[in-house]
């Protein structure tokens, strides 16, 4: 039935949780379309005109529309305390404890793009300093004299994941509201300035298995802005790779020596 709603392919722990509610809230409002829709049918039918040619001021004694109202209410009661609450309790604001086994990955939204920082096999994000920030080689402003940042690596609008471990993202953003929405994984959260918003979730497939299930050979995961944010919006995307542990390895490593090939560039001249 999941697939009568049209939504993307499920690729994390946690997205079978908020289909289900999803699901469960379509099932309640098709049922309140048709049912409130025949309340005001059936009376138009049952009291026209040629069946009841003398108007009646008495009004309708039925308990029904009383009924109707405290059913859907009642359901949503049941929808808010037995699916939602739960959920976010369990899954949101049960933020994991980072670790060795846990991904920590900052991600800061800008017009119109979305810079992505690892803090490297270490676990510690390099030291930022605005003053050091420069649009073309160091959008972060990180500091390369921190032993903490030697090992650092920085993306623009392409994250790389590795499958089945848990990922925990500190989202923020330079200037406007933005919302970081990777709608494979069902993650979407405002990023607003100021702030520094934790986002977790464990990605359950790898970008092959992904391509396989939909029959796309070049399709990646997404990343895309979801919310309006100046006059390139639509500019403000992304795509998400997803690995296994031997491929997020390998990736970054390739990152780290290109980083280490760069700076040998720049110290040369």
């Amino acid at each position: 039935m999941l697939e009568l709603l049209g939504l993307p392919v499920s690729a994390s722990e946690h997205a079978w949780q908020i289909d289900r509610v999803l699901l469960l809230v379509h099932i309640l409002v098709v049922a309140a379309f048709v049912l409130w829709g025949a309340f005001f049918i059936i009376p138009l039918i049952r009291y026209r005109k040629q069946v009841h040619p003398k108007a009646n001021y008495q009004g309708l004694k039925s308990r029904v529309p009383f009924y109707g109202v405290a059913a859907f209410a009642l359901a949503e009661v049941v929808l808010l305390l037995g699916f939602s609450l739960p959920f976010w309790e369990g899954e949101v604001r049960a933020m994991p404890t980072p670790s060795a086994s846990e991904v920590q990955i900052q991600i800061t939204a800008e017009q119109f793009k979305w810079h992505i920082h690892y803090p490297g096999s270490d676990g510690i994000f390099g030291r930022t300093d605005a003053a050091l920030v420069n649009t073309q080689t160091n959008p972060l402003g990180i500091d390369s004299e921190d032993p903490n940042s030697s090992d650092d690596i920085t993306t623009q609008n392409q994250l790389y994941l590795p499958v089945n471990r848990q990922v925990i993202i500190e989202l923020r953003s330079r200037d406007v509201i933005h919302s970081l929405n990777l709608p494979q994984f069902r993650i979407k959260q405002d990023a607003i300035p100021g702030m520094a918003i934790p986002v977790h979730f464990i990605p359950t497939m790898t970008t092959a298995e992904f391509r396989e299930t939909t029959g796309d050979a070049t399709r990646n995961f997404e990343i895309a802005c979801a919310q309006l944010c100046g006059a390139n919006h639509y500019y403000m995307r992304g795509t998400v790779v997803v690995g296994t542990d031997g491929e997020y390895t390998a990736w970054y490593e390739e990152q780290l020596e290109a980083k280490r090939a760069a700076q040998v560039d720049a110290d040369w001249f």
